[in-house]
């Protein structure tokens, strides 16, 4: 697998359609996926993963584990197992940690080394090296790691000291992070005593699911109107699960807004994931007149998950609130692509957390629609969208920046269109969603 974005871009481009139909399985989750890589590291035994997403980002994760010391095979596809050598049982990698284009990764793996007596430096893409690390340092330092260097404002590349004795700390996280939290309670495995990282705004919450489905002691109470309290115990036994991998919301966002746009269209998605803090976009395509039906809703590792139908429908516009964004932060620009094909306003507030993802997607939304015709705009940190009651002019080229949601938003965009739409490069769609191509034609998608 290509490991890095050089070379010549390869434009991609969708031209309208009628009527998708099949059943589809997306990709499993990214989040899940990569802790799955992490928890099975800090687990004594074989951890065997079946759904895994084998996209880039993942992968990288993967690498890293095996650098602290696990053994990692891949039995299938998305069959992975991991041999773990334990909480306290890491070593120092002999090379840099190369996340190429993984956030998340690469900050889930600063907390876990940051609480282990091992030096590692964390490195990636340009992308990557633009991304502020400073928010997850600071707790870390507060918890006794060593920042030894970094790049200008907490970048990568950093080299970080961990912890021999971490520091329990009690920790407020300054924004609604999932990957602060994790970072702090990963880290806290090996810190005797009890940690407790406190959010104003609940975020996600799949480290506290998958490290309680692991067997480590921790309580998460109500703090507050929106908030959580996590306490965590440190130095827990963890044992080796079973993990199937639900599907991965975001991205199956993409073949589900593509059935409610394209004219003549019913799928079934399966086994999507439907933590309630990861479908917001979900609930607002409801709130918009999207026809999507829930069936055979079930448990699989640790997660609620089910089959969803959906069928081509009359959308209208809807105010989305800002307090919904932390659980739909990715769907953003997919949704921009609906509200475009909605009859009315939509308006999406609070979109600030979008300026700092692997582009300024709010900026690279906004001129993706200019380029196809879609009447919008910024206002401060919302996003305005003003559809066409079912119709956009499409004919646009869409520069993504190398962000693969503004890629595939785009052409899900050009499914529907009058006139196909082209993105200037889809290579880094394989960062996320190798399968999505294939996928998408599968279901009757024309791309070329």
């Amino acid at each position: 697998m290509s490991h890095d974005h050089a070379g010549s871009p390869r434009p991609l481009s969708a031209r309208p359609v009628r009527g998708l139909s099949g059943r589809v399985r997306p990709p499993g989750d990214k989040s899940i996926s990569h802790r799955s890589m992490i928890l099975g590291l800090l687990s004594v035994g074989e951890t065997v993963v079946s759904g895994l997403l084998e996209g880039d980002d993942v992968l990288r994760t993967a690498d890293a584990c095996r650098a602290l010391g696990a053994r990692i095979v891949r039995t299938g596809e998305g069959a992975w197992t991991i041999s773990g050598v334990g909480i306290g049982g890491l070593r120092s990698p002999d090379a840099v940690l190369d996340f190429g284009n993984a956030g998340t990764g690469s900050r889930l793996m600063m907390g876990v080394v940051g609480g282990h007596d091992v030096t590692a430096s964390f490195d990636g893409d340009a992308s990557l090296r633009k991304r502020p690390m400073r928010r997850i340092l600071d707790p870390l330092m507060l918890m006794g790691a060593e920042v030894v260097s970094q790049a200008e404002g907490g970048r990568c590349p950093i080299t970080i000291k961990g912890a021999a004795e971490p520091n329990p700390i009690e920790y407020r996280t300054p924004v609604a992070s999932a990957q602060i939290k994790s970072a702090v309670l990963l880290a806290a495995l090996n810190a005797p005593g009890e940690t407790t990282v406190i959010e104003a705004e609940a975020s996600r919450d799949h480290t506290e699911k998958m490290l309680a489905y692991f067997g480590a002691s921790l309580t998460v109470t109500p703090e507050g109107a929106h908030g959580r309290r996590i306490v965590l115990k440190g130095r827990p036994e963890l044992s080796p699960r079973p993990i199937m991998v639900p599907v991965d919301p975001s991205s199956a966002a993409f073949p589900l807004v593509a059935a409610l746009v394209v004219p003549g269209s019913e799928i079934v998605i399966e086994g999507m994931m439907m933590n309630p803090l990861r479908i917001g976009l979900l609930t607002t395509l409801r709130e918009m007149g999207a026809d999507i039906v829930e069936l055979d809703r079930r448990i699989e590792g640790g997660e609620e998950v089910a089959d969803l139908r959906v069928r081509a429908s009359t959308l209208k516009g809807v105010d989305v609130p800002a307090a919904r964004a932390p659980s739909m932060i990715d769907e953003y620009p997919v949704l921009a692509v609906a509200a475009a094909f909605a009859e009315g306003e939509t308006r999406m507030r609070g979109l600030q957390e979008l300026r700092v993802k692997e582009s300024d997607r709010l900026q690279a939304v906004a001129d993706g629609l200019a380029a196809n015709g879609v009447d919008h705009a910024i206002d401060g940190d919302d996003l305005i969208v003003r559809g066409g009651a079912g119709t956009v002019r499409g004919g646009g080229t869409v520069a993504t920046h190398l962000d693969h949601r503004i890629a595939m938003s785009f052409l899900v965009m050009g499914c529907a269109s009058s006139k196909p739409v082209t993105v200037d490069d889809d290579r880094m769609i394989a960062t996320s969603f190798p399968s999505f191509s294939p996928l998408m034609t599968g279901l009757g998608a024309d791309f070329a």
